[in-house]
């Protein structure tokens, strides 16, 4: 008992001996404001993002234009492929004729994404074009179906469509199935007399985002909602450039009637042999004018992001091969295409593509202010290759006529697909010689990575373009390249000195965004799905608290009068700290990435007198935890107060900091 009393003084002597650390925070002096688009979103078409994830139909390959044209369809009886269609750019349909045989059916059924996802009581709406060729009246049904029941009828519901004449008409019914399913499949039977065309087979949930019948998953829009973005850059990275120019994505093809938006290989299709999805593309249901339509939803501005007429340059790495990249002088269509789409988003309802977008629902203009020329490219010197400035020449050419047309529209290069490097360090000076007003920088680093750059944004020229931190993410090392805790804490860590730094830094965002959970091929990501449910990773929670605590204007928070940030001395703390004038309060961020409890004394200069301080805690036990989607809610941000105290010269926050947490303060002035 003597020997047990011995080692608990003493181990409260060594906690009651620890360091305090003393953060001071300025609050009479506001710095630089937080641009409104600091935290922001970024999607692309990766891990099954828009088909069979955010983009609500549950049919893979409606209009069969896959190349296989059955790709996600089982057939049975007479039924044949034809290519003379009502739509021009996407001709083929089926043709299901009689069998010559009353117990032999002529049937198409669709297995979807994964499976249809489908849930019991709700509607569902279903459409079709179709024709009788040869005049008449036909009867089509359509069922949704369990393959897998043990119950007597494996249909959860159907219902019929009348069709009639031999020229093409939409014909539209209502599903509701019985029971909640995840891999439903629709069927649709042919008339047993008469011969029937069917195409741009369809089937929606009727409650999507906004309801909207071309719509969302409503579940992850609404995440991205809740995520408050700032700015949303679409329609993704890579799959800007394509693996060769002719799979590069093209907005024009993306507009008017959805019938008649032409498929488009998806360059993530060829790229992980270890995760394979051979019919992997694009429908392009989800484009560019829905894309400006949930900018408008979120209160986010647009970044959209064009080819520059450059294809991958990580899966072409001879940029002198033919038809690998466009000639400069062959460069004038892909920057009309940039002029014409500033014209799609901002023109008048009587321009040529302004018309465009009134046509489809939306007479006023969407108000574009950025876009963004080229992806991940780069420039090549003496010691890789030689090929010289493959990107910056393009660049400018867009640049020259963007400006000459639209000089408000403020322009994003890129310092391509590295956070430090040769191609970095050629590319940072030529963005600033372009003078474009911001460029983007992309890295996905590891653990080290992260504890030891907290301090890359503060050495920045400040009279150089903005910077636009535009993909980024902790990919843990020792095989921990997933959504666990601990990277997380790290990217919240590390967006303290992008908060610090917000007179340089004036967007950010994470990625990738979505990730179906049977056709994933990168992560980690933002937000998880299957067919039914959802859930958030903890970096979606650290991108929020960013988003919805980013006040207006950052305070100077420092150490020993030095920014913390991971620097000798410090015991891994890293913090931020800025001014609400929306709230009237002062919001201290602060992230411990150490193994011990820190005590922390937040001095808030030009604070007076006691009061309570709101706080927000993420911490959790367990460094390689995640959230799942069987336990959505296992790592989630918790509220809570504390006290502050009236201090001789300042109020103080005196606190005890869990080891590996992200804590919030959040001070009425």
């Amino acid at each position: 008992m003597k020997h047990l009393s011995t080692i608990l003084l003493l181990a409260a002597s060594m906690s009651a001996g620890a360091q305090t650390h003393v953060l001071d925070v300025n609050t009479k002096k506001l710095g630089a404001p937080v641009q409104p688009t600091m935290y922001g979103i970024f999607f692309e078409d990766i891990n099954y993002a828009a088909d069979g994830g955010l983009y609500a139909e549950l049919v893979m390959n409606r209009s069969f234009e896959y190349p296989n044209h059955f790709a996600g369809w089982d057939v049975s009886g007479n039924v044949t492929i034809k290519d003379d269609g009502p739509f021009e750019r996407n001709p083929h349909y089926v043709r299901m004729a009689p069998t010559g045989h009353g117990d032999k059916h002529s049937m198409i059924e669709n297995r979807g994404f994964f499976g249809m996802g489908v849930k019991g009581g709700q509607e569902y709406r279903f459409s079709l074009w179709a024709r009788v060729p040869d005049g008449g009246k036909a009867k089509l049904w359509i069922d949704l179906v369990d393959n897998a029941t043990m119950g007597e009828d494996q249909k959860l519901c159907n219902a019929g469509v009348e069709v009639s004449g031999s020229e093409w008409k939409k014909y539209t019914a209502t599903l509701k199935p019985k029971t909640t399913f995840a891999k439903a499949h629709l069927r649709v039977w042919a008339d047993s007399k008469v011969t029937t065309d069917v195409e741009h087979v369809s089937l929606f949930p009727t409650d999507t985002w906004k309801g909207r019948e071309n719509g969302m998953r409503k579940d992850l829009a609404q995440a991205l909602f809740d995520m408050h973005p700032g700015v949303f850059r679409f329609p993704g990275g890579c799959i800007v450039e394509g693996t060769d120019l002719a799979t590069r994505y093209q907005w024009k093809n993306t507009v008017g009637p959805v019938e008649n938006r032409p498929l488009n290989e998806n360059r993530w299709h060829y790229t992980f042999t270890n995760r394979y999805f051979p019919d992997y593309y694009q429908s392009y249901g989800l484009g560019f004018f829905e894309f400006f339509q949930l900018c408008e939803d979120f209160g986010s501005e647009a970044l959209p992001v064009i080819s520059c007429g450059l294809s991958c340059q990580f899966q072409n790495p001879d940029p002198t091969k033919p038809g690998v990249h466009v000639a400069l002088e062959d460069l004038e269509p892909y920057i009309q295409d940039a002029l014409d789409l500033i014209e799609f988003a901002n023109g008048p309802a009587d321009s040529k593509w302004g018309k465009v977008r009134a046509e489809m629902g939306h007479p006023e203009p969407f108000n574009l202010k950025y876009l963004g020329v080229g992806n991940e490219q780069w420039d090549y010197d003496e010691a890789h290759g030689g090929f010289g400035p493959v990107f910056t020449a393009r660049l400018k050419k867009f640049s020259d006529a963007i400006r000459k047309k639209y000089p408000n529209i403020k322009l994003i290069g890129t310092t391509g697909p590295n956070s430090e490097g040769w191609d970095f360090d050629l590319l940072q000076p030529r963005m600033k010689e372009l003078k474009v007003d911001l460029y983007d920088e992309h890295y996905y680093r590891n653990e080290e990575w992260f504890l030891s750059h907290g301090l890359r944004y503060d050495s920045y020229d400040r009279k150089g373009p903005k910077v636009f931190a535009g993909e980024y993410a902790c990919h843990g090392s020792n095989k921990h390249k997933w959504n666990h805790y601990y990277t997380s804490l790290l990217e919240a860590a590390h967006m303290t000195g992008i908060e610090r730094n917000a007179d340089i830094v004036h967007m950010a965002t994470y990625a990738p965004l979505f990730a179906h959970v049977e056709g994933w091929q990168w992560r980690p990501d933002a937000i998880w799905y299957d067919n039914l449910r959802m859930f958030k990773s903890v970096s979606y929670y650290v991108q929020q608290l960013y988003a919805m605590n980013k006040g207006t204007n950052v305070l100077k928070l420092t150490m020993d009068k030095k920014p913390v940030a991971g620097q000798p001395g410090q015991d891994g703390l890293f913090a931020s700290s800025v001014w609400d004038a929306a709230t009237g309060e002062v919001i201290v961020k602060v992230v411990n990435t150490g193994d011990q409890t820190q005590p922390v004394s937040i001095q808030l200069q030009g604070i007076k007198g006691a009061r309570t301080a709101n706080t927000i805690t993420l911490c959790h036990d367990g460094m390689d935890d995640e959230n799942t989607l069987d336990q959505p809610e296992k790592i989630i941000p918790q509220p809570g107060t504390c006290q502050v105290e009236a201090g001789k010269q300042a109020a103080v926050i005196n606190d005890n900091l869990p080891a590996k947490s992200f804590r919030i303060y959040k001070i009425k002035k």
